[in-house]
């Protein structure tokens, strides 16, 4: 793929929660209409890098290109509007609006590629169709669902604001099996209508299943980056980085 299809570049990340630095010089990019794991085990830095990459985290380091747009130092807001959606693994929706209510949370204006082709984009009507357990409960208030189901309002949420780029920290974290498959199927058809994902992961059967590309992370550096077939296939990599 030429340079034109990388959408997310980071070079040199490094972060800090206080005085402790958790990333160093992490080096990871993003091309259009792929789907990249971040890997590694508990407390390998997975959910920091992508709280650096969106701007959540006070103190920072290194370089961060969105769509040719400079991230480095940039807000949250900022990144939303440009294109870049995160879910969180808290999940964070609104207990006290309904379904619908927090979809139009999440709403941004309808995006075009560089060459002027109209980006994918987001109704409540596609989102149900993704996500059929969401369309049975249209009123229904985000207090009373169930984990899985927050955790499918939150990304339908995030794609109201018809990201280029998607965020996915530990989607398959806590989850019944059936919405893992679930959630699997939905990571696909995302990436069937053109949409990038960058998720980090511990499952390896399911990061498996939906991506096209690996990084490994052990102690907030990357130690490895291959195709998923090749990571896969890597029995010494995987039990040195992501066997517990």
């Amino acid at each position: 793929m030429s340079t034109s299809d990388i959408l997310l570049d980071a070079k040199g990340l490094a972060a800090w929660y206080g005085a402790a630095q958790i990333l160093y010089d992490v080096d990871l990019q993003v091309r259009r209409g792929e789907v990249v794991a971040l890997m590694g085990r508990n407390g390998a830095g997975k959910s920091t890098t992508l709280k650096a990459l969106i701007g959540m985290l006070a103190r920072r380091r290194g370089q961060i290109t969105f769509m040719g747009h400079d991230l480095s130092h940039s807000e949250p807001h900022h990144a939303a509007r440009l294109g870049l959606g995160f879910v969180p693994e808290d999940r964070r929706v609104f207990t006290d609006l309904t379904v619908m209510e927090n979809l139009e949370v999440g709403r941004q204006r309808v995006r075009q590629w560089p060459d002027g082709t109209v980006a994918p984009h987001w109704t409540p009507e596609r989102l149900f169709e993704l996500f059929p357990n969401l369309g049975e409960m249209p009123q229904r208030p985000g207090g009373r669902m169930s984990g899985g189901e927050q955790q499918m309002l939150t990304v339908a949420r995030t794609l109201m604001g018809n990201p280029f780029l998607v965020l996915l920290d530990e989607p398959s974290e806590g989850v019944a099996p059936v919405i893992v498959e679930q959630m699997v199927q939905m990571i696909l058809a995302l990436k069937a209508q053109g949409v990038s994902i960058l998720l980090s992961e511990q499952n390896m059967h399911f990061a498996e299943l939906v991506s096209d590309r690996a990084y490994v992370l052990e102690k907030g550096q990357i130690r490895y980056q291959a195709s998923m077939q090749e990571l896969a296939a890597n029995e010494e990599v995987r039990r040195s980085y992501l066997s517990v």
